[in-house]
């Protein structure tokens, strides 16, 4: 499966939209009923977590499907800082990833998702540093900001917000910013800037979902007081599904593909518990809502319309859907004359939703292409079939924000396709498409986003929609559809993709780190992609003091939509050690382009399509090396191969039909990658072949793997038993003691020092043994604040005639992000079989 490219194939989709999402919505009959009962429940429910997974789906699902309660999760963080077990995305792209999974999580259980800004910036083992590092006051806005919009009844936490239980700092810290906000939402002095969009609000309870693992094992919680718990059993079947919660929990969980939650379905009762932390304790200890006013009776005169709606759903006719319209038509007419409510706007869009359901009415709104650029003309067809006997006009058409209106009176006649046909041009004012908060540039901690109404959204909202009024036996009622580009595979089929604005130029750089190892000049390749026809203009590069670049500019003609032209320029570096940061400049007419295009394409979720400021990191090294060619196994994905090559190595990436003993003779070095042995079954069938290969004299680097799901014992990992563990540091900035300061590693060809270990991004290491075996010699040790030093992190032992290095530091994060001293000391590591020991 493709992971990911540069976009080098000019492809324009959407942000934050699926294919499910663009594709226009189809009701069974079953769906609509239990549409109906949803319509007469008015209670809501926020469940509130630090990362993509935190969520859980079981009491997500059961709360959207069984209570019919109004469900959303709010995710902190979008999964930035974590690990990829698909592909080479990591950060900014990651989290699109992560996004897009949570969404298509949402699809699956019933819920609706929100973000707050903050950034994932990497492991925390404590809220302190996270509240510090996301600038608390800002987050807890999000927070506050989040409830006070969506109105929750009931607020449940995933995590304690007691810091004395052991979880991940951002964990922690979410439970933290909960347990603050339910007391601030309702304060017209916090925050008082929001009150110009929201009002304040209380939710009623505040819980914590609990188990077992809190407690330490079963038998701790099964002794535990219960008195402030809850109980409810999340297992329930539902017949209009063919799928029990549990089921529908797990197929949403497993959509959180690149951290690796794929999970059998499971079935039959399961408790779920949870805590109560604020509020008052329902009576019904198995009802979350007991007590709450989830009727029509919430708002005022509201009482007939719930009456009106239980007879729709006790008259509903599943083989005849369209008989309920004319007293949804009655029940809308009285929803819309009742006073501006929270749930009056939220009910108004549910019975709409109905009604065109029950109508089986089918509207689609289609461009003639993926994008395009402001001031092109573009053809847009609308497709409606009314596969109903109910008398239905469509009555008027906007196209927005365009801001184009036209009346008619057409009548849709029943199951026949009508289709309309207009040409918009793009206005110059029209923003282009990307995921919002990637728009200006973040911090460590938080993403930058300065709308107040943007904030908090999972995704950008669609560049062109269509507003249509439709005429139903008489009663006005508008809609909205999102415009998208319709296209057909001769494989797949029918397909939808988000219509999307997009820049002329996108200029993509096809590295993000060279590193200078000496003084001669690299050839830098720029891709410059056309988004319109006929354009030309000049293309630079912005470079740091101390380097230069020849030429100087460059002319590009680029005569076709998706046309690309590669430039080249040649970089030349100091004399000295430096770092820096190159950037591709377009220039057309008066306008400058910066942004680069990246393609995401898995198939579980929409491919996605990413604009990026275009930056490349220059560095220049004092750097030696010894050997040159390289075997590389891959594993969850990473970039380390062309940060090796970078340097001058010549890396072969091993399929599993090329790991033998005799290809692997020719190799100075072998290199596992990250969780090899965590997702490659493969690898347990080569351990043998793997090991033979070092003690015949071959140089095998193991980088980190974890301990669960090894596909070989443990102790089996090397040549000798060692023990992988969850230790981990995670703070960049620990200090890094030389163990074996005499060891060839830390003095061959290059001279380590503790300077090395300046400028590493996100963490030091993770999952480091912590036993091994007297034939390692661990060479490093460091430690988070307040924790014991972690010695495991690289270790090295001699096998016959070669050697097998385990190391648990982060290098899949510091040589693509083009650390020096990371450079220096893996080249070493790759140079042991070279010294002499």
């Amino acid at each position: 499966m493709r992971s990911r490219l540069l976009c080098l194939i000019f492809i324009f989709i959407g942000f934050g939209f699926s294919s499910n999402a663009q594709s226009p919505e189809r009701w069974t009959s079953s769906e609509i009923h239990e549409g109906m009962k949803k319509l007469n429940f008015l209670g809501s429910a926020l469940y509130i977590a630090a990362h993509p997974d935190d969520e859980n789906t079981r009491m997500i699902a059961y709360l959207a499907n069984q209570v019919k309660a109004e469900t959303a999760y709010l995710s902190l963080t979008r999964g930035d800082g974590g690990q990829n077990l698909i592909g080479p995305e990591i950060r900014e792209l990651l989290g699109v990833i992560r996004t897009q999974e949570l969404l298509a999580a949402r699809r699956i259980d019933g819920g609706k998702q929100f973000f707050s800004r903050a950034n994932d910036f990497g492991y925390s083992k404590n809220p302190d540093e996270t509240l510090k590092t996301w600038n608390k006051d800002e987050v807890l806005a999000d927070v506050v900001w989040t409830i006070r919009n969506y109105k929750p009844d009931i607020i449940i936490n995933r995590f304690s917000h007691d810091s004395g239980r052991k979880t991940h700092g951002h964990h922690t810290s979410s439970a933290i910013l909960s347990y603050e906000a339910f007391d601030l939402v309702g304060d017209k002095n916090s925050y008082p800037n929001q009150l110009d969009h929201v009002d304040t609000w209380q939710p009623q309870r505040l819980f914590f979902n609990t188990s077992w693992w809190f407690y330490g094992s079963r038998e701790k919680f099964a002794e535990a007081d219960k008195s402030k718990m809850m109980s409810v059993d999340v297992g329930v079947y539902y017949p209009w599904k063919g799928k029990s919660n549990m089921e529908i929990a797990t197929e949403s969980r497993s959509q959180h593909q690149c951290q690796g939650m794929g999970r059998p379905l499971s079935r039959g009762s399961q408790a779920e518990f949870v805590e109560l932390l604020k509020g008052e304790m329902p009576s019904n200890k198995e009802d979350l809502f007991d007590g709450i006013n989830t009727t029509w009776t919430r708002i005022r005169g509201g009482g007939k319309v719930g009456e009106l709606v239980e007879q729709i759903i006790t008259e509903y006719q599943y083989n005849q859907p369209s008989a309920s319209i004319p007293k949804l038509l009655e029940a809308y007419q009285l929803i819309e004359k009742l006073p501006a409510n929270h749930w009056k706007d939220i009910k108004l869009k549910e019975i709409k939703s109905l009604i065109k359901a029950c109508l089986s009415l089918y509207v689609e709104a289609s461009a003639d292409d993926y994008s395009a650029t402001r001031g092109q003309e573009v053809e847009l067809t609308l497709e409606f079939v009314n596969r109903s006997p109910i008398a239905v006009d469509l009555t008027k058409i906007s196209y927005q924000p365009l801001g184009i209106d036209s009346t008619l009176t057409h009548a849709l006649p029943d199951n026949e396709v009508q289709k309309f046909y207009k040409n918009i041009s793009i206005p110059s004012s029209m923003p282009t498409t990307n995921p919002y908060w990637l728009n200006k540039a973040a911090d460590l901690g938080m993403y930058t986003v300065e709308d107040q109404l943007m904030r908090g959204h999972p995704e950008t909202a669609p560049a062109i929609t269509v507003d249509y009024t439709l005429s139903i036996n008489g009663v006005s009622i508008d809609y909205t559809v999102p415009v998208a580009y319709k296209g057909n595979e001769p494989v797949k089929g029918e397909f939808f993709r988000p219509f999307e604005i997009i820049p002329d130029v996108f200029v993509n750089l096809k590295d993000k780190v060279y590193i200078f190892a000496d003084n001669t000049p690299k050839t830098v390749e720029v891709v410059v992609q056309a988004g319109r026809e006929n354009v030309s203009g000049e293309l630079t590069l912005a470079y740091p003091n101390g380097w230069k670049i020849s030429p100087e500019t460059a002319n590009f003609n680029l005569k076709l939509k998706g046309e690309e032209a590669i430039v080249q320029f040649k970089l030349f570096p100091p004399s000295n050690q430096s770092t820096g940061k190159i950037s591709p400049i377009a220039t057309v007419g008066e306008d400058y382009y910066t942004r680069g295009l990246y393609l995401i394409d898995y198939d579980h979720i929409p491919v996605q399509t990413v604009s990026l400021m275009e930056e490349s990191k220059v560095v220049k090294i004092d750097l030696k090396k010894a050997g040159n060619k390289i075997a590389y196994i891959m594993g969850a994905g990473d970039d380390i191969p062309a940060s090796l090559e970078q340097i001058g190595y010549e890396v072969d990436i091993l399929e599993n039909d090329a790991i033998s003993l005799s290809n692997l003779q020719q190799y100075d070095a072998l290199i596992v990658g990250i969780r090899a042995y965590n997702t490659k079954e493969e690898m347990k069938f080569h351990q043998e072949k793997l090991m033979q290969y070092v003690e015949n004299g071959g140089t095998m680097i193991v980088q980190y793997q974890t301990a669960h799901r090894l596909k070989v014992p443990s102790d089996q990992l090397g040549p000798y038993p060692l023990k992988v563990s969850r230790d981990r540091v995670a703070v960049e900035e620990a200090e890094v003691r030389l163990l074996a300061p005499k060891h060839p590693v830390l003095n061959y060809p290059n001279k380590i020092t503790t300077a090395d270990f300046q400028d590493w991004v996100q963490e030091r290491g993770l999952y480091f043994p912590n036993e091994w075996d007297a034939q390692y010699t661990p060479i490093l040790s460091s430690n988070d604040p307040d924790e014991p030093a972690r010695d495991g992190g690289l270790l090295v032992a001699s096998h016959g005639k070669g050697h097998y290095i385990y190391t648990g530091y982060s290098w899949f994060r510091e040589l693509p992000a083009g650390v020096p001293g990371a450079f220096r000391l893996f080249t070493n590591l790759i140079s042991i079989g070279e010294s002499e020991d």
